[in-house]
């Protein structure tokens, strides 16, 4: 299905795990255009991390004392919730707003039963994306929620973000230690990414990044507010794509409830819900050559 306003276009994939195929402006990507082969939602330019974001290690969790094991949906990790393994539907739709439903009954890729909605609201210079999860389970549940968005990279792309830390972590990913950010990964002043190899999970964000394509004189605005306090920087070394994910959860928060006091998981009652918006604006940008 396809959203338009003015020079702009989104096409969105309901029943491919609620994602977005691609964004554009006048002909260019700003997210990454779709792998055609794809067979799932990660092949896509964007999609809902519901009810969690990222790994959890070993597959398991333990929560008011029952102790739950989860699918392998990425070689042997548990990753990025159930939502992206489900289809959508579809409701509210209009030429340039649309919002995506899914009611998960609770089962082997998430214990809970839960309901997720994502907004879809399109200008001409700006996308919109506004998610919610509501506890549709008869008892208390942990939840988060989170976007993963790949965005169009080039030879020039420039990034500006700000974090307090960092979580380390070993080559199963599984965060270890938070540590002040490195200066390899400090992109609180604007810089090239050039052959940067990142896929962390940085706390205490401000919310806010900024992206330049240099080569194509212009920059994309990323605003999240509340609850989104983290952020997952995927930069793979010399690809056409990144990816900056806004999340509530800090990776593998399910085993960090109660032994890190920001881990951003939070519980929610029964008929609770928990919600938040991003923003991304396009804007010309003055590029110098320093």
């Amino acid at each position: 299905m396809k959203l338009t306003a003015g020079f702009a276009e989104l096409v969105l994939a309901p029943q491919t795990g609620g994602s977005v195929v691609s964004w554009t402006i006048a002909g260019q990507p700003i997210l990454r255009r779709a792998n055609p082969n794809a067979t799932d939602a990660r092949g896509n330019a964007c999609y809902p991390l519901v009810p969690f974001s990222n790994r959890v290690a070993g597959r398991r969790f333990t929560f008011a004392g029952h102790t739950y094991e989860l699918p392998a949906l990425l070689g042997e990790w548990a990753i990025h919730g159930a939502g992206w393994q489900c289809p959508w539907t579809a409701e509210a739709i209009s030429h340039w707003d649309a919002t995506l439903t899914l009611d998960y009954p609770g089962g082997k890729l998430w214990p809970f039963a839960f309901r997720a909605t994502q907004r879809f609201e399109l200008e001409p210079d700006r996308l919109i994306v506004t998610m919610r999860i509501t506890n549709t389970y008869k008892t208390p549940t942990p939840a988060a929620i989170g976007l993963h968005p790949f965005f169009h990279r080039s030879a020039d792309t420039w990034l500006q973000t700000n974090a307090t830390s960092v979580w380390q972590s070993g080559a199963d990913k599984i965060p270890t230690t938070n540590t002040p950010v490195p200066p390899d990964w400090d992109f609180s002043t604007a810089r090239p990414l050039d052959d940067a190899d990142i896929d962390h999970c940085f706390a205490g964000w401000s919310g806010q990044a900024t992206l330049t394509w240099a080569d194509r004189a212009n920059r994309l605005h990323i605003q999240a507010g509340p609850p989104f306090g983290h952020l997952v920087l995927y930069v793979p070394k010399r690809q056409d794509h990144l990816a900056i994910e806004p999340v509530s959860n800090m990776n593998d928060a399910l085993n960090h409830m109660t032994t890190t006091e920001d881990h951003g998981m939070v519980v929610l009652e029964p008929g609770q819900s928990l919600e938040g918006r991003i923003s991304m604006t396009l804007e010309d940008a003055e590029v110098r050559d320093d």
